[in-house]
């Protein structure tokens, strides 16, 4: 408890083994209404990096949805280190790098924001709170779906943590046992499982209608 504590402080990923498996996986809202429709031609705007949430993007982009990845132009997705990688989950994708450490970089997101059907996030809320961006506000005015990822939820003591998919993993119980220890059992396993369990979500809601 204690190391998880002090590296949650320093803004490091660190999870204690199956800390949250009592938590629901994908929590559900409804914010408004809307008509019931397909996939199929919706605008998506993804803002997150590395692994889920672009996966999110890439099973939506292959439903033929239209699907725009933001990155940051000072701040590139993580995941360009591995380009083999980054083109598995983008090759269905249109992108577009905006100065998002400007004002005018950030009003050029919220104007995209309030154009599209869907939205993709991954980020911790301090971070869309320093754009300006209101994730209710935004589907109030126009998006049918904001899909969050997160490591420990969007709301409580553990909105802030960092996380990736194999601490991630082990915080919900997701590993192997041998000799009494706990083992990885796949890469960063968490973070294929939450895209497609999110990118399920969105279709199941868009067809359903409402706000989400």
């Amino acid at each position: 408890h204690d190391l998880v504590e002090r590296a949650s402080l320093l803004g490091l990923a660190c999870s204690a083994c199956g800390e949250t498996k009592d938590r629901t996986a994908a929590l559900v809202e409804r914010l408004g209404d809307s008509d019931a429709r397909g996939v199929r031609g919706l605008v998506v705007a993804n803002l997150g990096s590395l692994w889920a949430a672009p996966l999110v993007g890439d099973v939506l982009a292959r439903l033929g949805s239209r699907v725009i990845t933001v990155e940051s132009s000072s701040r590139p997705d993580g995941a360009r280190a591995t380009p083999a990688f980054f083109d598995a989950l983008h090759g269905n994708v249109e992108a577009v790098a905006l100065p998002l450490h400007t004002e005018s970089g950030r009003a050029a997101l919220r104007q995209l924001l309030a154009k599209v059907d869907v939205v993709i996030e991954g980020s911790r809320p301090r971070a869309l709170q320093q754009m300006g961006i209101d994730a209710r506000a935004v589907v109030a005015d126009g998006a049918r779906v904001w899909v969050s990822v997160t490591a420990h939820g969007r709301d409580g003591a553990g909105a802030n943590r960092a996380g990736f998919g194999d601490d991630a993993a082990v915080a919900g119980g997701l590993v192997g046992w041998s000799e009494d220890a706990p083992r990885f059992i796949g890469d960063a396993i968490a973070d294929p499982l939450t895209g497609l369990l999110a990118a399920a979500s969105v279709v199941q809601l868009v067809e359903r209608g409402g706000r989400w």
